[in-house]
């Protein structure tokens, strides 16, 4: 057997065991672990082939598991490719036509790729949404304040091609290892451009209520703290800082990487806003961040297996649980207020759908609603709504 059919044979010894219970990363390094024959170059290239299939997963589903395997690497694949050019010389003849010549050669919709796509928001274009599960996303960095000339001059001398899509943000390959040149949360934050935009929408002339200079924040679903550190730096550290999360390691981890950052917090606690309000919470506040759990669905080009093994019904599972979460966490908005609601969701039945039944019964004035949309630069597309109470 050769080299690549061995490949061949591994991916499809993985795919069959693997029903997505758990992130594909983890799962395929307890594989690797069991089978210690693989160096680690060949341990990459599997995993590959891997995440092709699974970008690919919903095209060709009525095909031998194999030719699906070889189908999705075409796909995904740019350049010269020695796998397919073993494996299926007729494919690989095609392999460096543009996409959507490959999709067409292969007599497919490229819309089938995505399911539950008459879901989307009319916002999106559905066509280039589904197109970018092809391609793996980016790494984006998103510059600290005053930091900026230390880590260009860092990446320069580590000789790391970046491009700079705004003055405080670099994209650079996803693969690329930066632990030993940057210092990750101090000088960077590994943030996705989108994520980078949320608080677009305060500006200085965004009337705020403060707080003897300081703006009383809570960010109720604050997971890593990404969105935390974010509005920290937009504020200038004006910022007296509430965080909660559903899972108590969730907050050990936050704790430590807002301390990393510089991050100073005044409060924090679990909290399951699902249940109701917090009860140990007695103050009111200037501004909340509410990004709630979702079905992630804006950030699937970053880890497929989730869309080769999502159910559409759970959409209006997350729905609920959203307007729940929402209604309980605007309750600490003072008056005057301002209260953000945010997805990595690009279903209408998680987003527009919710600010609708917010202003439904809730007294909040929509301010201003948007879609950042990723999918034509190898990003997430994240949603953002900014109500005042």
């Amino acid at each position: 057997m050769s080299r690549y059919h061995s490949y061949l044979a591994s991916a499809s010894a993985i795919i069959k065991t693997y029903q997505g219970a758990e992130p594909f990363v983890h799962f395929g390094r307890k594989f690797f672990a069991g089978n210690k024959k693989f160096g680690s170059r060949d341990r990459k290239i599997i995993a590959a082939i891997c995440y092709s299939y699974f970008r690919a997963f919903h095209l060709f589903r009525d095909e031998p598991l194999e030719q699906r395997i070889l189908n999705s690497v075409f796909l995904c694949e740019t350049a010269a490719n020695a796998f397919l050019l073993e494996l299926d010389p007729v494919l690989h003849e095609k392999i460096e036509l543009p996409v959507r010549e490959k999709i067409k050669f292969l007599e497919k919709d490229i819309e089938a790729i995505f399911p539950g796509i008459s879901e989307l928001s009319d916002s999106l274009n559905k066509e280039e949404f589904a197109y970018s599960f092809l391609r793996q996303p980016l790494l984006y960095l998103r510059l600290r304040p005053g930091r900026e000339k230390a880590v260009f001059k860092k990446l320069n001398d580590a000789q790391l091609p970046f491009d700079q899509p705004a003055n405080d943000c670099i994209a650079l390959q996803n693969a690329t290892s930066l632990d030993t040149i940057l210092k990750i949360n101090r000088e960077v934050v590994v943030q996705d451009f989108n994520s980078q935009r949320v608080f677009d929408f305060l500006t200085d002339e965004c009337s705020l209520p403060g707080r003897e200079g300081k703006i009383k924040a809570w960010d109720c679903c604050a997971a890593s703290g990404g969105k935390s550190i974010l509005l920290y730096d937009r504020t200038g550290g004006k910022v007296e800082l509430t965080v909660s999360d559903i899972r108590k390691n969730i907050l050990h981890n936050l704790q430590e990487r807002l301390h990393a950052a510089g991050v100073a917090v005044y409060k924090t606690l679990v909290a399951d806003l699902v249940k109701g309000k917090p009860g140990d919470i007695d103050d009111l506040f200037d501004l909340v961040i509410c990004d709630v759990p979702c079905t992630g669905s804006g950030t699937w080009s970053r880890t497929p297996e989730q869309l080769a093994f999502f159910k559409t019904y759970k959409i209006a599972d997350y729905a609920k649980k959203q307007i729940t979460i929402a209604g309980n966490a605007q309750e600490l908005v003072k008056e005057g207020g301002l209260f953000f609601y945010i997805t990595c969701s690009v279903f209408q039945k998680e987003n527009e759908e919710i600010v609708a039944a917010l202003q439904k019964t809730h007294v909040l004035q929509l301010l201003h609603q948007q879609y950042f949309k990723g999918y034509d630069m190898q990003a997430d597309t994240l949603f953002v709504a900014v109500f005042r109470k």
